[in-house]
């Protein structure tokens, strides 16, 4: 049996490629939604839930690059004739169906893979080349509309399958012919005339159809993704009014560091270049913690587990602003999930006339705020976090 394809029959790499992609696509898509489903209540379900989501993406990529070897081999190979030559309306189904499966074989994999390498956070792809992918950034923004498209992109996928397989089960059952058998067992058909040439309107409705479907996921949904910056909506009553900022934070999750910050904070600044009993000033900070993104697990972190944000929607940082040996250092509390906790915040500060530029770091154990109390092993989710801020403020 020939390993090409010819008019009457699919060889043997057609047949492969056919037949592994099924494979692949039918394991990957019930993983998927498995691994949405699971709990992460516990360390041990976090750990269950960041396999099985490394599983269903290393195979998402696996069909990916299947899907483009398959589409490449079918671009230069020959097309068996169908059987039923004069069946026009079914003949046009089926190739619509046909490029559906194609264009979602590629498209949802990689609209996946998009969202994975946009976002920090665990469940790493197995394989030894990195995380991201060229040309995307780490942005929340495009990790939202990847996750939307690929969201849709599988509805596509799924209705197609179905149609797919619908149209297997009427030529084997109703029909009675031999089109299911020419791919499973590379039986040939009997000699069919070779058709005009193919029209490219089924080509050109799947097209449209996805473009719907993107544009679908491009559409808004809910509150925009907004940029980590300080804005406040009322003067500060210190001396210093903060223009922009940032306030970020990371941990460590399974194994894998995560990064995100903060988008609504505000910071009433009072500080002196002059120290007056041993102290610069004073600066107290109100975050809202509803306002956190923190990669792929934004919505774990925000939960009762952690930041409990419905039920502690702001964080107060409240300190004196001392002079330290390479800088300064912010010493005070950190008022979160109803604990305050002592806080020291080393910073740099340049000050040119009267606009400052400062950037500072500490280091938090969250166990301290009651976070995360199940999570006992920091191979699940790590005890430290890093808060990174920068902020630039005016003189008033």
């Amino acid at each position: 049996m020939s390993a090409r394809n010819s008019q009457r029959s699919y060889g043997r790499i057609a047949r492969l490629f056919h037949w592994a992609t099924a494979a692949l696509i039918l394991i990957a898509i019930p993983l998927g939604l498995v691994a949405n489903r699971l709990p992460y209540d516990t360390a041990q379900q976090l750990a269950l839930k960041a396999q099985v989501f490394s599983v269903h993406k290393t195979l998402g990529v696996v069909v990916f690059f299947v899907a483009l070897g398959r589409i490449l081999w079918t671009l230069f190979e020959a097309h068996p004739v169908p059987l039923h030559p004069d069946r026009r309306l079914e003949l046009w189904l089926a190739r619509l169906v046909h490029w559906m499966l194609y264009i979602s074989l590629v498209a949802v994999p990689l609209t996946g893979w998009v969202h994975h390498a946009a976002v920090t956070g665990f469940a790493p792809i197995w394989w030894p080349f990195g995380q991201g992918l060229p040309f995307v950034p780490q942005s929340e923004a495009v990790a939202a509309t990847a996750g939307a498209a690929h969201w849709v992109f599988t509805k596509l996928m799924i209705g197609s399958i179905l149609l797919h397989v619908a149209g297997a089960l009427k030529h084997h059952v109703v029909d009675r012919d031999d089109t299911l058998r020419r791919m499973t067992r590379g039986i040939n058909a009997p000699a069919m005339p070779v058709l005009a040439r193919r029209s490219p309107l089924p080509l050109l409705t799947a097209v449209a159809l996805f473009g719907l479907g993107a544009a679908v996921a491009a559409m808004p949904r809910g509150e925009p993704v907004t940029q980590a910056i300080a804005t406040p909506t009322v003067p500060a009553a210190g001396n210093w009014q903060v223009s922009e900022g940032t306030l970020g934070l990371a941990v460590t999750q399974m194994g894998q560091q995560v990064s995100g910050s903060f988008a609504n904070w505000t910071a009433d600044i009072t500080f002196d270049e002059v120290a007056t009993n041993g102290t610069n000033g004073s600066v107290t900070v109100s975050i809202d913690t509803g306002s956190l993104t923190l990669g792929s697990v934004t919505s774990q972190a925000k939960s009762a587990d952690f930041f409990d944000v419905t039920a502690f929607p702001q964080a107060i940082f409240t300190a004196d602003i001392l002079p330290a040996a390479t800088g300064y250092e912010a010493t005070g509390t950190l008022a979160l999930r109803g604990t305050a906790v002592p806080v020291t915040l080393p910073f740099t500060l340049v000050i040119d006339g009267d606009i400052a530029t400062m950037t500072g770091q500490a280091s938090l154990d969250r166990r301290d705020f009651g976070m995360g109390a199940t999570y006992t092993d920091e191979a699940s989710v790590g005890f430290g976090v890093t808060v990174d801020v920068a902020l630039t403020a005016t003189r008033q």
